[in-house]
């Protein structure tokens, strides 16, 4: 239902800090200046449909945008829908069903390695360097990182 090219585009979340998400999208290409989106989503089966509580706007004061606070991540199907109006029409949903750790929709920003530790002897030329993987919201297992070191001679 509603006018063709009025649903959101784009729809992308980033999870950062372990437990922090935003959501956001383009307004659809048929979108006038008062059309207005609402997001709800439900983290898990388990969990009731609640609508987002933090929006982000655009210059138009249309909803373009989500913030979401202590969000936990558990392999968990999540379901978002963005709805809307204009002028009292009603326009084009746009819903998505996702596994939140395997899906692209969903990124996470993962916050630098815990606890690095550097010891260098200057009678082999060497450096043992140590670290504890990020903290991250889904990920269990610190082998499915891979890291890069750099190292700069100053």
């Amino acid at each position: 239902a509603g006018m063709n090219g009025t649903a959101i585009e784009n729809f992308v979340c980033v999870i950062f800090n372990v437990s922090f998400m935003n959501c956001t999208w383009q307004v659809g290409r048929a979108a006038t200046e008062d059309t207005q989106y609402f997001l709800y989503w439900r983290p898990s089966k388990k969990e009731d449909v609640t609508e987002c509580q933090n929006y982000i706007k655009d210059s138009c004061g249309r909803h373009t945008g989500c913030r979401f606070q202590n969000v936990t991540i558990e392999n968990k199907n999540a379901y978002f829908l963005v709805n809307g109006s204009r002028s009292g029409q009603n326009i084009q949903s746009y819903e998505e069903k996702i596994l939140l750790v395997s899906n692209y929709i969903i990124v996470e920003k993962l916050t630098p390695p815990l606890n690095v530790t550097v010891n260098c002897t200057e009678a082999s030329h060497r450096c043992s360097i140590w670290w504890q993987p990020p903290r991250t919201s889904h990920v269990k297992k610190s082998s499915c990182f891979k890291y890069e070191i750099v190292i700069e001679n100053k």
